[in-house]
């Protein structure tokens, strides 16, 4: 599955809505789409069955705050909801390094890669809500943004074009 194959399969009623327009949001929505393989993976292993709760909670909350926040009536309003999903995103990232050692290098690079491009689309956004400046050091990612459309050729195209799955194993995960 890549980002076009999953856009596709968004019902309409999603990609309707005015905060479809926002990339974060999208991106966050993608990413919780990955993080739900990424949890039934991790859920194959008893170790990792918190782990993966957390995961998938942190990562599905981004894309939830940032609706919460878009459907406030003041920027001050929305700002504090980005910020919410500003660290929810920074927490799944560390929830996917916790968990590389099942989730395998190549998965883990990659989400992490796609939560830090929500983490910079949501620094922009929250001083712009809020009309000031936010009050920490602007981030060292050094990577540049990806394109407006992911179909032109670009070094980070294929962030959203070949994305890495977990192999997950058919078993049965229930916990009784």
């Amino acid at each position: 599955m890549n980002y076009r194959e999953w856009e596709e399969s968004v019902p309409a009623e999603i990609k309707t809505d005015s905060v479809w327009k926002a990339k974060a949001y999208r991106l966050a929505l993608f990413a919780a789409e990955l993080a739900w393989h990424d949890a039934t993976k991790l859920l194959g292993d008893k170790r990792t069955i918190s782990l993966a709760d957390q995961l998938f909670r942190s990562v599905g909350g981004v894309s939830a705050d940032v609706e919460e926040g878009y459907s406030r009536g003041t920027g001050r309003d929305r700002a504090r909801f980005y910020e919410y999903g500003l660290g929810s995103a920074r927490e799944g990232r560390g929830w996917y390094f916790k968990g590389r050692h099942i989730l395998g290098e190549g998965v883990v690079s990659h989400r992490i890669e796609l939560l830090t491009e929500v983490i910079k689309l949501l620094l922009a956004m929250i001083p712009d809500q809020r009309g000031t400046l936010l009050r920490e050091e602007p981030p060292p990612y050094g990577i540049p943004a990806l394109p407006s459309n992911p179909d032109l050729p670009s070094d980070r195209g294929k962030l959203l074009s070949e994305v890495p799955m977990p192999d997950i194993l058919l078993q049965d995960h229930s916990l009784g």
